[in-house]
């Protein structure tokens, strides 16, 4: 495999194993472990931004990088709402509708793939258009899910003042409820315009 024309789906796989490692040392309770995970975290996420970057600026677009860049967001999204939830930092729904989104979305965009359409590009409607794929919602969803996770690391950082704790665990509470209904919100569109992938 050539590894230039390949750097873009390379860091898209990478920042799964990333991610991997960052909630592997969230059972190890040492506040170096938990200050791992936060650079772990950090990186994995940076490396969502990465990805995109490569592809555009070396002309590695195309189908498959679309397919692992989406499959890298679900794999690494899931995994923390869930590690969260079964460490009981948050609620168990949210990655019960973190994961039911995910599957009724993507299966979806693969039936618009075998269509020859790009998982975004299925969108027709303006308002489609911006909820799934504009800049603002994209980065508003990312900021909130990722500011979430950070400091929902933070607030259970052993032997963290215990105020300084319960305030970053409200906080990081109050986004992950923002960024699940975002969530939510970004997966309507997908939803209500499938109907025209199966007309025949």
């Amino acid at each position: 495999m050539d590894i230039k024309k390949n750097s873009a789906n390379i860091v898209s796989v990478t920042r799964i194993f990333i991610a991997f490692a960052a909630i592997g040392l969230l059972y190890i309770q040492t506040s170096t472990a938990y200050i791992w995970a936060l650079v772990l975290t950090g990186i994995a996420f940076s490396m969502d931004a990465a990805d995109g970057y490569l592809a555009r600026k070396y002309g590695q677009a195309s189908q498959l990088g679309a397919v692992l860049d989406i499959m890298g967001d679900r794999i690494i999204e899931a995994i923390y709402w869930i590690v969260f939830a079964v460490l009981g930092w948050i609620p168990v729904i949210f990655p019960i509708i973190c994961v039911t989104r995910a599957y009724i979305t993507d299966n979806i965009r693969s039936v618009a793939l075998t269509k020859g359409m790009t998982p975004f590009g299925m969108q027709s409607t303006e308002w489609g258009k911006f909820i799934c794929a504009s800049k603002f919602m994209k980065t508003t969803y990312a900021v909130a899910k990722v500011a979430a996770f950070i400091l929902l690391i933070i607030a259970y950082i052993p032997d963290l003042d215990i105020n300084i704790a319960d305030t970053t665990r409200l906080t990081a509470i109050i986004l992950a409820w923002i960024a699940i209904i975002f969530c939510i919100v970004r997966g309507i569109p997908v939803v209500a315009e499938c109907g025209k992938l199966f007309e025949d």
